[in-house]
Parts: C-alpha cells; structure tokens; sequence
C-alpha cells in the first residue's frame, strides 16, 4: 500500500506541480495539501440554510443514538425481568441471534479477503451465489411451516430468481466491471484495512447491542413493543447508512488525491477528518441517497415495462425520465467524493459531480450501467443470507416458534454489516470516476473508460439502427396488408 510523504517541503514542491500538471475547474480548488492534517476548506461560500441543515441532521444523529441506547437498556432491563411471566426464552433467543451478527462480520472480512485475492472471480461468484444463498433462505422459511412462514419464503425465492435472472442479463458486463475495480483498488491509500475492519467491528457491536432490546421488546409482544421494535430497525438501518457512508467519504477522498494529484494520503486520516468535520453532510446524504435510489430505480423499472408504441406509454415514460434525471443531479452517491475533497453541501457536490459526467461524452450513460453498486448490493445481500441462515437453523434446531423473526433480523443486520464491509470498495470506484471527469486526459488513466464508451456508442448505434429496420418493415408489412 502506498504510503504518507513525509517530508513537508518535499511534499509542498510535489503539489505544485501536480497542479500545474492537473488543471482543475475555476469554480473550485484541491485540499489543501499543505496541511493534509487539517480540513478540507470549503470551495464556496456556506449559506446559513446549508449549515444549519448540517448541524440539523449532525444533531438528529448523535441525539436518536442518545435516545435508542436509553431505549434499548431499559427494554433489555424489562425484558430480563419479565421473561418468565411471559413464556419468554431468553437463553433460547439471543445465542442464535447474536451469533449470526458476529458471523456476519466474519462474512463481510472473508468478502474482502475473496475480492482482494482475486477480484475477477469474487465478480463472477458474487452474481452467482447471492441466488442460492438466497434461494437457501426462502426454503429455510418454507420448512417451518406456517402460511406466513412459506409466504415470506416465497418472496425470498421469487427474489433469487430475479437475481439470477439479472446476472444472466449483465453477464456481457463483467468484463468491463473486471477491470474497473483492479483498476481503482489496485493500490488502496496506507491504513484502509485499519479503516475497514475498524468500521465492521463497530457495526458489529452496534449490531449486537440493538439485538438485546429487540430481545427485550419480544419478550412482551405488545403493540407498543412492535412500535419500538420498528424504530430500532429503522435507526439502525440509518446508523450503518452512516457508518457505510463516513466509511465512503473518507476512503474516496484519499482515493480522489491519488488519482487525480498523484498524492497519497493515509485513510485513517482522512477518517478522522470526515468523522469531525464532515457528519452533517454525509447525515443529509445518507437520508437522501437511498429515497432517490428508491424513487429513480422505481421509474426506470416502469420504463422498461413501458417499451411499447403505444403514444400514451411513451409520453408517461419520457415524463419519468425527465423527473429521474432531474433526482439523480439532487443527490447521488458519487457526491460523496466532493463532499470529502472540497466540503460541499451534499446537494450541491451531487449536482457537480453530475455535471461534470454529463460534460464528457458517453461518460453519464456509461456510470449509469455500472456494475460496482449491484455487486455490492448483492455481496451485502450473501452476507445477510448467510447470517440468516445461521440463525435459522439454529433455531429451527431448538425453538421453531422465533425462527422466522430471528432469521429476519439476521437478514437484515448481515446484509447492513456487509455493506460496511464493502465500502471502501464503491468509494475506490467512485474517486475514480469523479478525477476522470475532471481530467479524462490525464495521463493516470489508460483507455479502459474511453474504450468502453466507445463500445457503448456502437452497440447503440447497432441497436438504433436495427430499429429502424423493423420500423420500415412494419410499415411495409401495414401498406400491403392495404
């Protein structure tokens, strides 16, 4: 791994040439490389809204955090206390659970150590195995019995399918999504391991902790506790959105200085930096990425099945690609390298980073199909089937009425702690990206980017072109059918 300069002056000289060398846009400036101990100085002008709405959201976290972990002693208390006036197995309950969560950390660290050994075949198996994991767990479901049991386990196996279906769709992508991710973690900046295992131990122990207050609120089973429940899950699906994204911020941008300055910087740095600097922004970003994801993803859906002639169709679909690409320049997770590299706003990294990719040719479309989301997606989703299946069958063995519950809470928590787990991979991905479209002509790229564009140009213009011929063939079948 590459390693910090330590020579001040020395550094200071490297610096100004790598600016000479990579011309950045007027409307913003590099970190400010002299003092890579300090934080990144704003590129513009803070308005009062965007700082208030940092520490808004910088509040609301450590304040729910605050507030759940009170939550959770005093379920954990209440449920210890009443557990045997309400038929409640405590000894029967938590060690499946809490085994499950170490070993969804165990599974997020063997990912790592998969991918960095052979990153092409951790591509490959990844598409593969997450049906069968998950395919794995909807039959676990099945076989415990209940209608409500087989209908989940339905879900779980309709949901493998159409993961198998979508891997046999992108198989032609692999390629390219091989070599953009040796490309970007080929030389990961100085202490990412530190950085990483340190944040899967934490989402761990988080993890673990949540657990026992849902214990806690099991053990009565009243309205009110499935209220707390709900709001556990709800804050721990926000915590590690957070953890992932600090995790993102930090790592893209010692990322970006490499690639696009030639400098490196220590990641452990640059986590400290982003944890007290830079956690409103990534609280704003981690609340608006995944409802826009949500949103864009549901739109895109419904243009796909909307692929007709049918004129009303047509203008529906074009109306909700005009509001999908609009959404996608509000927030994207790309804007959390400018977040890290200039302290911007997160909306308004987002609307820059966007701008830019739609600045260079072929650049939009070609992110737009990228791989490195669905593989961490569906890394994240093996580890929670994995974890779940743990805890299934665990309690499958020793008490098959919490077998469901118990094997959805893995679910769910593996698949957040892989996530973590795989952060610093998608940050990689996103640097790179974000310092070619500043400088798709620096000499720190090779054609990989520009000959994939190109070969996405000439697919379209084939498939343009084969358009047009069955639309001349229709309209001659119609006029002799006259």
């Amino acid at each position: 791994m590459p390693t910090p300069t330590s020579n001040g002056h020395a550094s200071r000289v490297q610096i100004q040439e790598s600016r000479i060398m990579s011309p950045l846009p007027p409307s913003s400036s590099p970190i400010a490389f002299k003092e890579q101990q300090g934080r990144p100085p704003p590129t513009t002008q803070q308005t009062l809204a965007g700082k208030f709405f940092r520490n808004l959201f910088k509040g609301l976290l450590f304040s729910q955090l605050t507030l759940i972990s009170l939550l959770v002693i005093v379920l954990t208390i209440r449920g210890l206390i009443s557990a045997s006036t309400h038929h409640f197995h405590p000894k029967k309950w938590y060690p499946p659970l809490l085994a499950s969560v170490a070993v969804s950390g165990v599974a997020s660290l063997a990912w790592q150590c998969i991918f960095i050994y052979n990153p092409s075949r951790a591509v490959k198996a990844t598409f593969w195995l997450s049906p069968i994991l998950t395919c794995s767990v909807g039959i676990l479901l099945v076989l415990i019995g209940s209608a409500v049991d087989a209908g989940i386990g339905a879900v779980f196996v309709l949901f493998a399918i159409t993961q198998s279906l979508y891997g046999c769709w992108i198989t032609p992508r692999f390629e390219y999504t091989d070599k953009i991710l040796s490309l970007a973690t080929a030389f990961p900046p100085a202490r990412t391991r530190e950085v990483v295992c340190l944040s899967i131990i934490v989402s761990v122990v988080y993890s673990g902790f949540l657990v026992t207050g849902i214990g806690g609120a099991t053990s009565t089973r009243t309205n009110l506790d499935l209220l707390f429940i709900s709001v556990i899950m709800i804050s721990l699906a926000w915590t590690m959105q957070v953890l992932k994204n600090v995790q993102q911020v930090a790592i893209s941008r010692a990322r970006y200085v490499n690639f696009a300055h030639g400098e490196d910087m220590d990641a452990w740095n640059a986590f400290r930096i982003t944890l007290k600097h830079l956690t409103g922004s990534i609280c704003i970003g981690s609340t608006l990425v995944p409802i826009i994801v949500f949103i864009r993803g549901s739109i895109r859906s419904v243009n796909l099945m909307s692929g007709s002639s049918d004129e009303v169709m047509y203008s529906g679909a074009d109306c909700f690609s005009t509001i999908a690409n609009k959404l996608i320049t509000l927030g994207n997770r790309w804007g959390f390298v400018h977040v890290g590299t200039y302290d911007k706003g997160f909306m308004e990294a987002s609307s820059d980073t966007w701008k830019k990719f739609r600045s260079t040719t072929g650049l939009e479309k070609l992110i737009d199909s990228d791989l490195t989301s669905s593989f961490c997606f569906l890394s994240a989703v093996s580890v929670g089937a994995v974890s779940s299946l743990t805890a299934g069958i665990w309690m499958l063995l020793i008490h098959k009425d919490y077998a469901l519950e118990v094997s959805l809470y893995a679910f769910i928590i593996g698949y957040f702690v892989g996530r973590v787990g795989l952060a610093w991979l998608q940050a990689c991905v996103l640097a790179y990206y974000v310092a070619y479209s500043e400088d798709p002509q620096s000499m720190r790229f090779d054609g990989t980017i520009p000959n994939r564009i190109q070969r996405l140009q000439m697919l379209s213009a084939h498939r343009d072109n084969r358009e047009l011929e069955v639309g001349r063939e229709r309209e001659e079948d119609s006029y002799n059918n006259c």
